[in-house]
């Protein structure tokens, strides 16, 4: 199964609390942080609601 590797590229401060919030359950922290997480439905949601701030690359098991 295929993974995720998310990248914080632009900063969530000033956003919508909601989207502070994904950022922070999604596990990433400061500018330029990554997380590697399955590609599942949950996980893509997620990032479609903050897809202007961070990059997502698939990394092959």
């Amino acid at each position: 199964m295929a993974k995720l590797k998310i990248t914080l590229i632009r900063s969530a401060a000033h956003r919508l609390p909601a989207q502070r919030k994904t950022v922070k359950e999604l596990g990433l922290g400061r500018v330029n942080s990554s997380v590697v997480k399955p590609d599942d439905p949950a996980i893509r949601g997620a990032v479609l609601k903050i897809a202007h701030l961070v990059s997502v690359e698939e990394v092959k098991d």
